[in-house]
This record gives C-alpha cells, structure tokens and sequence, in this order.
C-alpha cells in the first residue's frame, strides 16, 4: 500500500519548527542584550538644578558606576514640575537600562499627596534599581533666639501658639511636611512661611524673618560653623557622622518623628529584570566602596545601599505614614 503525504500534517510540522526557531532566536537575542549590556552611554536623569543633594547624589554615583559599567553615565539635569520634568522623561524612555532617574523621596512620595492636579507620571511608570543615599533633615533655628534644645523649643513653642514662623521650600515639600509632622508629633501650632526654593529660605531664616527651618544638612553646616545658626536635632534614626553632638529627634523626645530625605535611582517600569539587577550589583559595589561613603558624610548624608525590594517597601510605608500627616494638616502643593 502506498501512503500519501498529509499536506495539512507537513504544514503544522513546519510551523511548529519555524515556532521554536523564533522563539529560540528571541531568547538568545534577550541573553545577548542582557550580557552585552551596556554597549553605550547611560543616562541618568536628575529632576533638579545642579548644585543640591539630589544632583550631588548624582554626580557621585556617575563615575564610579561607568567605570564599573564600562560606558560613560551622563548626568542630565532636568529641574522643574516638581520633579515631574525628569521622571516624566524617564516614564516614556525605552525601558533598555539606557535611561535612569536620580529620584529625590519628597519628589517620589510627597508630591504625589499634595499634587492638585493628575501627575503625568506614577509609582507604577518606574522601577526601581537602588537606593543609594539616604540623608536626614536637620532642625536649624537662628542663633539668637533663647531656645538650645528641642525640648526647650517645644516648651517655648507650646506657651506662643502660632508665633514661631517655619520657612519650607514651598508648599507642599518635604520640608512644609516634616514641620506639619513636628507639630502635630509635639503638639505645638507654627506659621508656616513658604519660599521657592531652600536658598530663599534660608536667607530669611539668616536674616531674622523666620525662626526655623528643615533641610539635609549641606546648605547649612557653613553657617552652624559660623554661629548663626543652630541646629537642635536631626530627624533620622542615628546622629549624623558630620553632626556628632546633634541628637537624633528620638533622642529628643520624639521618637517617630523620621524625615529621612533618600536619593534612589530608578528605571522606566518593563526594563529587564536582569538589566535592573545588574545595575543594582554594580551600585552595591560603588556605595560599598570607602571613597563612596566618606563623600556621602562629608554631605550630611550617609552612603545606603538598598535593593529594589527594600526600596519599595520603605517607599510603601512612607507613603502610608505621610498620607497621614498631609491630611491631617490639609497641605496642598501650589
């Protein structure tokens, strides 16, 4: 007997092979792409000027990393929107590891709170890579006024409700957050003054218009040196290295006031996993590294590394915590 061929049975055979041919073909051009990575600059993205902790973070984190990488990362500052200029940028980059955001904490979680209007970017259009600096707010008030602690300052603020002016960035920041949170942690009642920008802010707070302000610590250390101003605490977990003397705001009586400012680098969401590991180890190596973490104090900060996971678990309950605290005291951005 003679058997015929099946043309219907030859066609499946041979789009099963062309199948598995393709797929193959994907999967070794995925592996290619994640070993070859990278093979061309980076970019990291900064959604700020130059010139403050976010940028600084940056430019910090840059050279070592391209070094690592064996590509050059460019730092490309891009101000404005809050922070929304640069992540917007980073949101709508090919999701390749060739795009990188130097995101600020009160960008990431306090804006999205306060924001009026929808964002053009969220939590869920980036991914994240690593934290790598990690930066606690100091409480600075002039020199002249008669209160040296916090607990003199809580005393003097409790008996003159509403007569000591607090200067922020703006409305709406971390720092118009963190002294919403202070009053309603001590239970004390400030004017807040807002400014556009930590430099007028300060200026004011130096020239006698204001009595206290929050920040990371680099603007001011240069005038505590001087005497004009004082610092009464600092708002993370453990005193700074450059600060040795300042207690913490636990230490001081007020133990879950924490406005830690952090500085994290994070990707456009759907890059490879892979990609985003790599990256992550080699940031680990970096932050690791003495010359790192020595720059990092010399900043008011510390070198703090944590991968994706932690991060956005930290992200998850600070943004729990601060969801509170900006209800309660009704802030909006302008």
């Amino acid at each position: 007997m003679t058997f015929l061929p099946n043309p219907a049975a030859g066609r499946r055979a041979a789009l099963r092979a062309t199948g598995a041919a393709l797929i193959a073909l994907a999967a070794g051009a995925a592996c290619a792409q994640a070993g070859g990575y990278p093979n061309r600059p980076v970019t990291l993205l900064v959604p700020t000027a130059a010139g403050g902790t976010t940028d600084i973070s940056a430019r910090m984190l840059a050279v070592p990393l391209g070094t690592a990488l064996g590509q050059t990362v460019v730092v490309d500052n891009r101000g404005g929107a809050n922070g929304g200029i640069a992540a917007t940028a980073v949101k709508r980059a090919e999701p390749d590891g060739y795009t990188l955001l130097m995101q600020y904490s009160g960008y990431h979680v306090i804006t999205p709170l306060v924001s009026k209007q929808a964002p053009q970017w969220n939590a869920a259009d980036l991914t994240a890579v690593a934290n790598v600096i990690s930066a606690p707010q100091i409480v600075v008030v002039r020199a002249d006024l008669p209160y040296r602690t916090m607990a003199e300052f809580i005393v003097y603020a409790k008996a003159n409700p509403g007569k000591v002016n607090y200067a922020s960035s703006g409305n709406g920041s971390l720092q118009h957050a963190t002294g919403a949170m202070l009053e309603q942690q001590a239970g004390i009642q400030m004017t807040h003054i807002p400014y556009k920008g930590t430099g007028p802010a300060l200026q004011d707070l130096l020239g006698g218009q204001v009595d206290i302000t929050f920040g990371t610590a680099p603007p001011f250390i240069p005038h505590i040196q001087s005497g004009k101003l004082r610092v009464l605490a600092t708002t993370g977990k453990t005193r700074l290295p450059s600060l040795p003397n300042v207690p913490t705001t636990a230490e001081a009586g007020l133990p879950k006031l924490d406005a830690t400012s952090w500085f994290a680098v994070y990707a456009p969401a759907k890059t490879p996993r892979d990609v985003v590991e790599k990256l992550s180890a080699e940031i680990a190596k970096v932050v690791a590294a003495p010359a790192f973490q020595q720059k990092a104090q010399e900043q008011g900060a510390s070198a703090d590394y944590q991968p994706p996971a932690q991060l956005d678990a930290k992200v998850k309950k600070e943004t729990a915590d601060w969801t509170a605290v900006v209800k309660a005291a009704r802030i909006e951005a302008d």
